[in-house]
Formats: structure tokens, C-alpha cells, sequence
């Protein structure tokens, strides 16, 4: 197969700009919706209100959020000598590699983690109690075997034995708030980097965009007779991280788990003719994989959710050209043959300028790295345009980052 879109002929130089340390948002405001918004469409770019989002979106427009919740993955462990390890959980391994059927297991299990002044723990057991006036409650870890990109295959066991995993979690672990962020959490983070909306444990970082939404949004939505709908996508550790491969097809892009139920795919195919707007680029590559799962179910009897892989929009083939309506019928008929309520599978894929964006018509999102898979998927939607809004975001004090203000970008057209 040739290539629709030659990747290795992008210029990763062409996607960075110099972000000072004082523009990165280290706290939330105290307001949810008090941030910024900048404004883009067809080259227009201005500044704007979060907390007056309808105001610009048309009536009748489909907004979909990604409902994953953050879990508290960053485990902190204090060694006799006072030197400090620091474990961060990424994906279960043993005894299910499923993220819900994970957190439900008694007694041990077994992660892929980061590890933390690894130099420290060559051997033996880390073990974290919980303090007084706490239920008591204590974690040993062993570190087990290398997996590759600074990741370690790490045995988690504790007692009391009938705790499940999610709950050492919410008891030991503390919010995993991103490096850039430079300080310890503090207790309103753990409701303040997580979504009001979030339902369905599973994520390391915090799908940033839907944390500027409240109450009082989502009524001034519905008052635009704007429709909502809910995706999920647990968002990994990688995905905000830099690409440091000299050559874009050198990146790696891990695999994220995401859900779709029957009837959030069924909204999005009765409004395909109206505007769709993506809250977060985790629920855009959530809405954009669906086109994708489509055009590989096509002609199949599978009775199996495919992965979506890192470069399948950039295969050229008849199939990649199918109509998006008839690939989300393709999807829909593939749910009812095998009897499900929802879609339930993997996706790596990555959105770099030059992918032609299937469903979605604009973007609710924050501000992201230089040379990041988030700023190229901004890119990809707004073209070379995408230099000027971060130069006018530079230019008008917005701040950036998981904390900091957003973006509505709408498509070229």
C-alpha cells in the first residue's frame, strides 16, 4: 500500500515553540470556568470567556466528553534510610490485563509502573502504611522484571487481604499530577484535576479540557438545545509527553482502552450532518478511531473489536475512502449482530497535519506541549494557523497546560 500522507516527510522542528516556565499553570483558578477561551475559526482567532463556551457553538451542536476517571496512581515509598522511591501505575498486567476487573482484585497483583529514583531500590520489598486516625492499611511492593521505555513489571500485595486494589489506591496513592506541574498534590486536587462528569476509573492524567466545565455550562448548553454524549478513553501517561524521535514514524503511540456504548454511536450517526464538537483531543481520537473500526469491519464477520493502529488512516486503500456514514452503519450492525450495548477495544491512532478529520467539526481543548501528538492533532485541525493561535495565546497571558486555560478550534472551511 502506498501512503495517503507520507509521515516521515514531516518536519518535527516545525512543531515547536518556546514556552517560558511562568506560562505553565501550576494550580487551578478557584473557578472551574473562570478560564480563558481562545476563539479560532476560518483565521479568525480572539479572546473570549470560558464561562460564555455556548454562546459560540451552533444550536443543536453534538458535544462529546470522555467520562474516564483519574485514578490515584503515584505511589510514594520511604525507605529505612529516609531515601524516598516513588512508583507510578500505568496498566495492570496480572492477574487481568482489564483496568476494571483490576481494580476489583483482593489480596495482590501485578503492574507496569515508572519508577522513581530507581538508583535507590535495587532490591528487597517497599512497604507504605497508612498514618494514624487512618484505617489501617499496608502496601509492599516488589520490583520484578524490566519492560522496556523505563517501565518495570512492579508485585503490589496487602493487607488486610479483602481491600480490592482500587481502594489501596484511593487510601495510599496520591493524584498523578503531570511532571510540568512542580509540586506535591494537595488535597483539592483530587477534585480538582478530575472532571465533574468523570464515571469509569481507568486514567493516569486527567483529560484536561472537560475540567473548565460546571453545572452551569452544561445548563447553558441545553438551553442551545446542544446535545451531549460520552465516550472513554483511559488516558495514559504517554500521551502528554514530548516526542523525542528524531523522525515522527519513529514515535511510539501506546495503546489507549477505549468504550463507546451503542447509543452514543447511534447519536453520533443521527448528527453527522450537524456540528460535532470533540471535548478534549482524547474524545477526538475516541470519535475519529470509530471511522477507522468501520472501514476494518468492513466485509468481515468478526466477532471481535480490531485495534486501531498508530498509522491506519495513512494506508491508501479503497476502503479509506468509504463514506462516513457508512462506516458508522458498518459499526452499528456489527453491535447488533454480536448482541452488544457498546464498543470496547484499543486504539494507538495519531492525528498529524495532513489527516483529513472524518466526524468531528471542531475542538473544546487546553494548551500543549511543543512537539507533543496533542499539538500536531491541534495542527492537523487547524492547519498552519495553529503557530499564530499559540502566538496570540503567548501574546494575551493565557496559561498553559493541564491547569490552564482553552481553546474552541472549528475546522477550516
Amino acid at each position: 500500500m502506498s501512503l495517503l500522507l507520507d509521515p516521515q516527510k514531516l518536519d518535527l522542528s516545525e512543531y515547536n515553540y518556546s514556552l517560558p516556565a511562568d506560562r505553565i499553570a501550576q494550580f487551578p483558578l478557584n473557578k472551574r470556568d473562570a478560564s480563558k477561551l481562545l476563539f479560532y475559526r476560518n483565521g479568525e482567532i480572539r479572546e473570549e470567556a470560558f464561562i460564555n463556551l455556548p454562546h459560540f457553538l451552533p444550536d443543536n451542536s453534538l458535544l462529546v466528553f470522555n467520562d474516564t476517571k483519574v485514578i490515584h496512581a503515584r505511589l510514594r515509598f520511604t525507605k529505612p534510610g529516609g531515601s524516598t522511591v516513588e512508583i507510578f501505575c500505568l496498566e495492570p498486567l496480572h492477574p487481568s490485563s482489564d483496568i476494571q476487573v483490576a481494580f476489583g482484585v483482593q489480596r495482590s497483583c501485578t503492574w507496569r509502573c515508572l519508577v522513581g529514583n530507581l538508583k535507590r531500590w535495587k532490591t528487597g520489598v517497599l512497604q507504605v502504611e497508612t498514618g494514624p486516625g487512618s484505617k489501617p492499611l499496608t502496601l509492599m511492593a516488589i520490583r520484578k522484571e524490566e519492560m522496556g521505555e523505563g517501565s518495570h513489571a512492579i508485585e503490589f500485595s496487602w493487607y488486610p487481604a479483602e481491600q480490592t486494589f482500587s481502594e489501596v489506591l484511593e487510601v495510599i496513592g496520591s493524584v498523578p499530577l503531570p511532571p510540568y506541574i512542580h509540586r506535591q498534590p494537595v488535597e483539592s486536587d483530587s477534585m480538582r484535576y478530575q472532571t465533574i462528569y468523570a464515571e469509569n476509573e481507568g486514567s493516569v492524567a486527567a483529560p484536561t479540557a472537560g475540567l473548565h466545565f460546571t453545572e452551569n455550562i452544561f445548563n447553558k448548553l441545553k438551553s442551545k438545545r446542544c446535545l451531549s454524549e460520552k465516550v472513554t478513553l483511559h488516558v495514559g501517561a504517554s500521551t502528554f509527553r514530548p516526542i523525542t524521535a528524531k523522525k515522527i514514524t519513529d514515535h511510539i503511540m501506546h495503546r489507549e482502552k477505549i468504550s463507546v456504548t451503542l447509543k452514543t454511536t447511534e447519536s453520533i450517526y443521527d448528527n453527522l450532518d450537524r456540528t460535532i464538537i470533540a471535548v478534549g483531543t482524547t474524545s477526538a481520537r475516541t470519535i475519529e478511531s470509530l471511522y477507522w473500526l468501520g472501514v476494518k469491519l468492513a466485509g468481515q464477520k468478526s466477532v471481535s473489536v480490531p485495534e486501531v493502529g498508530q498509522w491506519d488512516p495513512y494506508l491508501q486503500s479503497d476502503r479509506a475512502l468509504m463514506p462516513v456514514k457508512k462506516s458508522i452503519e458498518i459499526l452499528l450492525e456489527f453491535l447488533t449482530r454480536n448482541h452488544l450495548d457498546r464498543f470496547s477495544g484499543e486504539t494507538r491512532l495519531m492525528i498529524v497535519p495532513g489527516y483529513t478529520y472524518k466526524i468531528i467539526s471542531g475542538l473544546i481543548t487546553n494548551f500543549h506541549m511543543p512537539r507533543s501528538s496533542l499539538l500536531l492533532l491541534v495542527a492537523a485541525l487547524a492547519g498552519n494557523d495553529w503557530k499564530k493561535i499559540y502566538q496570540f495565546a503567548l501574546e494575551h497571558d493565557f496559561r498553559f497546560l493541564s491547569y490552564g486555560d482553552a481553546t474552541l478550534i472549528f475546522k477550516n472551511v
